[in-house]
């Protein structure tokens, strides 16, 4: 064997060349390049046999290198694979979501779909896309703790993919579970006491956690820094280092704070370094502040957006994936909405209701003055307490009856017990609903008000009286909705999803329909997440009527109902919008009818008339989605309890209040618009994009791929009635297996073989190479014309960087006339793959190396436009890091200059300079790119076979 010489070896299963051979005391030995490994090895000449040991001979061996060849151009040649292995059905905003997140190596995007686009959808078929591409196999979603379960069943529903919930109370438990070495997916490990802190974080591969149950603290009241620092370490420092491939973050705004020293921000920027692919989720990510959007995006690339300034149109595009609900359609091109009607529904008191009308007066007062000595204190909690007592009256005589029980019982407490509010930001807070704010005040026993105490109890009496009269008059006033919608929508069995603020009102409801003939089930903040699914399955099956809270409606998918009653109204107009969206989604297929319970002369009903009328005004000029912006933030909560108070405070002057949150609003409205513009402007979109990817061959290919590489190398291919039992070469065995989503679907004991399996992966990634002087087979191939007489080849076109590589798959077809045809060398690989072919005979060896080497020069010339696209690609990629980095440094180059100390200041400007010299010269290096040109398969084709 001489130096060049191509063989096989039978140890590895490939063809290898030898680069020298050394014969030694009997024994002779050869170094060989290994080209599917790109490595050097010595093996003795014994163990070496000729290239007619390559076995690309055999239909099977034809067939195997066709599909894999066509698998792997399909993969770099951005064919999304999650649409078509999925159950999803994917809508247009979808798949182009999905196919501009996939285009970029570097998949970290801002997902900002306007509310009900289904951003939960897109960010899993981003992930199993990586995964089917052999990209991603951890992956953590931090979401807010009322949407943790959505994820939840949401991946399991749609994806099939089992995600690990871990609630705050779950984290010590791991921590003692987790053995030391902490395996990946629960393995057991060693228990050796020597070994490593279990890191509890490693023990799933899929995790689903609330975004504040991980964020880091600073210090906490009662707390040692010990304390604070293990806290620290078990929650957040564990959790960023478990080593993620994918973060997803859902209601990502969140993370932007007020300042870059908020707990949640500091959570942004350890989970942005923790993985190589990271997706943002908000609906509403711009909501008017700069600032905070600067915070977002630095996230997804710190080095793009190194200060404020770099916040522009042109910069931000790129990496936001946006559509707007009005440019929505589904799959025939249709818009994917339907028009809502919303409307007030009055609620009158009539004279058996006079006492309950009375105790609403009460306690408005009682609301009046304890705010007004509560604010004269300077005791902001109390007049939290006021605000929510007031909500609460609005509610239901049971929810203010049971409150004020509770507060009678903190205030009759010794003082000793009487505590602080506990620390919270006003993030958090605004994040809890009526019920959980209620809960934490009366948990904490404020101090009493002055006179309080006797207050309290005469309330409390009024308010047991009223229960003993009879039902409230806004539950009789929803009973007679009830019946009217009934009739209007002509559905005697009609769904309604009802939402009230407070967990006493939503029980008092549940009695007051069930006694009168109504099903009905209850969703609120502290059900777990088998309660939840419980109830959610009844109401979609045969219970009619849904009452859940707003921490119990979070994450909720109910387009199987449309109608939807606010019992009670949150002062904050988004909170409505957000339940309403509960039903108005995707797939729901009656116009969304919501009607919203006001109680007639009182003073939320005089704030609703006045707000209602100049909201209208906001939403024409600016669209609801659009000022959801501004709205659904935490700094118009404050400006609707303000106006609230305002209007509780001074009941005459309710236009005057309500006209200056309009103003400000409106103001800050113009501001997002403004501001918001670099988002950028969505694209039409294209209706048949899902419609094909459904039909894709893929599955097909994999089939093809996988069967005929087990009956070509030593392995199994059983068919059964409708799926395989595969054998592989080392004797590992699949049984009952399918290729295709939908027949997963149909027989759910199946395996689904995807992409996803290495082993299957791998036949498509590691390709054989065909060697000069291998044996060339002469074939007929059925369906193909008896005029098709040539060569025919696959070739791999590849340019290969320090860390980036790309490559094409081009098939070659050489006539005997001399010429090459395109068209041809396509329909030739598209036939080896739907018929068996006939291998008639080898090719001579003289005659095989002569059209070698006229195949060689003809790939050369066809495959270089193909390697200058490649070359483009590349240039562009560090055309776009150089000017990224220019940008960055100069940004930062700004920020030292304005040092004051001019030591201190050139002392930074060389350690600048350093860095960016030391850059400058990588990206050099990685601007060098390799052409690569290989052949996988040659084959003589004579003309077609017999059908």
């Amino acid at each position: 064997m001489n130096a060049g010489d191509w063989v096989w070896s039978d140890d590895h299963g490939q063809l290898c060349q030898v680069i020298e051979t050394q014969a030694l005391w009997g024994e002779t030995t050869c170094r060989v390049w290994l080209p599917g490994r790109d490595s050097v090895v010595r093996i003795p000449a014994s163990k070496l046999k000729s290239m007619e040991s390559a076995g690309t001979g055999s239909p099977d061996a034809i067939a195997y290198i066709a599909a894999a060849a066509r698998v792997a151009d399909a993969l770099t040649q951005d064919v999304l694979l999650a649409p078509i292995e999925s159950s999803v059905i994917p809508l247009p905003h979808q798949i182009r979501a999905l196919s501009r997140a996939i285009a970029n190596d570097r998949v970290r995007y801002l997902l900002a779909d306007e509310v009900g686009l289904g951003k939960t959808i897109e960010a899993g078929l981003i992930m199993r896309e990586l995964k089917l591409r052999g990209l991603v196999k951890r992956t953590l979603v931090i979401a807010p703790k009322g949407l943790v379960s959505q994820w939840v069943s949401e991946m399991r529903f749609h994806f099939g993919e089992t995600f690990q919930l871990v609630l705050p109370e779950d984290i010590k438990t791991l921590k003692r579970i987790a053995p030391a070495s902490s395996p990946e997916n629960g393995d057991k490990g060693n228990h050796d006491p020597e070994a490593l802190p279990a890191n509890a974080w490693q023990m799933f591969s899929q995790i689903v956690v609330p975004m504040d149950s991980v964020k880091p603290l600073d210090k906490r009241r009662g707390w040692t820094a010990a304390q604070v620092g293990e806290h620290n370490r078990e929650r957040f420092e564990d959790l960023i280092s478990a080593g993620w491939d994918l973060i997803i973050i859902d209601e990502a705004h969140r993370l932007g704070g007020s300042t870059d020293q908020v707990a949640r921000f500091k959570l942004g920027q350890g989970l942005a370094e923790a993985a190589p692919y990271f997706l943002l989720l908000s609906a509403t990510p711009h909501q008017g502040k700069t600032d905070a959007f600067h915070r977002l995006v630095s996230l997804i690339d710190a080095q793009e957006f190194p200060d404020i300034g770099s916040v522009t149109r042109e910069r931000v595009q790129p990496h936001v994936i946006r559509t707007e609900k009005r440019r929505a359609i589904d799959a025939d091109g249709k818009p994917l909405f339907k028009p809502r009607r919303t409307q007030l529904g009055p609620v009158s008191w009539e004279e058996r209701h006079r006492s309950q009308q009375l105790l609403y007066e009460a306690v408005t007062e009682y609301v009046r003055e304890g705010y007004n000595q509560a604010m004269r204190e300077k005791r902001s909690y109390i007049g939290f307490l006021m605000i929510l007592m007031q909500r609460l009256v609005v509610s239901s005589t049971s929810a203010i009856r049971t409150t004020l029980e509770r507060r009678l019982e903190a205030l009759a407490a010794p003082q000793e017990q009487l505590t602080l509010f506990p620390a919270t930001t006003e993030e958090e807070w605004a994040d809890l609903d009526g019920q959980e704010q209620i809960d934490v005040l009366l948990r904490t026993r404020l101090k009493a008000l002055k006179n309080e105490r006797a207050e309290v109890k005469l309330l409390l009496e009024a308010a047991a009286r009223c229960e003993q009269i009879g039902p409230d008059a806004k539950a009789e006033a929803l009973l007679d909705w009830l019946y009217r919608l009934q009739s209007e929508e002509s559905d005697p069995e009609l769904k309604a999803l009802v939402f009230t603020e407070f967990v006493p009102t939503q029980e008092m409801l549940r009695r007051f329909l069930t006694e009168r003939g109504f099903s009905v089930v209850c969703l609120n903040g502290s059900m777990d997440m088998e309660e939840r699914k419980r109830v959610q399955e009844a109401f979609a099956k045969d219970t009619r009527i849904l009452i859940s809270t707003d921490a119990g409606g979070e994450g909720l998918n109910l387009q199987f109902c449309h109608v939807v009653i606010n019992y009670d109204i949150p002062w904050n107009p988004m909170r409505l919008e957000q339940r309403i969206g509960r039903v108005d989604r995707i797939g729901q297929a009656h116009a969304v009818r919501a009607v919203n319970f006001v109680f007639e002369d009182s003073v939320e009903h005089r704030v609703r008339e006045v707000l209602e009328q100049k909201l209208a005004v906001i939403f024409e000029e600016f669209g609801i989605d659009k000022t959801g912006d501004v709205l659904d933030s935490a700094q118009a909560g404050h400006m609707f309890d303000e106006m609230y108070v305002e209007a509780i405070l001074n009941p005459e002057k309710v236009e005057d209040s309500v006209e200056s949150v309009v103003a400000r609003l409106q103001e800050q409205a113009r501001e997002a618009r403004a501001t918001a513009s670099v988002l950028g402007a969505t694209e039409d979109l294209e209706p048949g994009e899902a419609q094909r990817l459904l039909t894709h061959p893929l599955p097909y290919w994999v089939e093809r791929m996988t069967v005929s590489y087990l009956k070509a190398h030593g392995g199994q291919a059983e068919r059964r009635s409708q799926s395989w039992n595969l054998t592989w070469p080392d004797g590992e065995t699949y049984e009952n297996v399918v290729f295709t989503g939908k027949e997963a679907e149909r027989l759910p004991a199946a395996r689904h073989l995807t992409l996803e399996e290495p082993k299957v992966r791998g036949l498509a990634m590691r390709l054989p190479r065909f060697a000069p002087g291998q044996p060339v087979p002469i074939v007929s191939i059925p369906g193909l014309s008896a005029e098709v007489q040539g060569v025919w080849s696959l070739w791999r076109i590849a340019i290969a960087t320090m860390e980036w590589n790309r490559k094409r798959i081009m098939p070659l077809f050489l006539a005997d006339n001399g010429m090459v045809y395109t068209p041809t060398a396509r329909h030739v690989w598209d036939q080896l793959l739907a018929a068996s072919t006939q291998v008639r005979s080898i090719l001579d060896a003289a005659v095989s190396q002569a059209a070698f080497a006229k195949l060689q020069n003809a790939a050369e010339e066809h495959g270089k436009p193909i390697y200058e696209v490649l070359v483009q690609e590349h240039r562009g990629r560090i055309a776009r890091e150089r000017e990224k980095a220019d940008y960055a440094f100069a940004a930062r180059r700004k920020t030292v200059e304005r040092i004051g100390l001019p030591q201190v200041r050139n002392y930074r400007l060389n350690l600048l300079s350093q860095e960016e010299r030391t850059f400058r010269e990588q990206l050099d290096q990685k601007a060098h790119a390799y052409p690569e040109m290989v052949p996988l398969l040659v084959i003589r084709v004579e003309g077609g076979g017999h059908e």
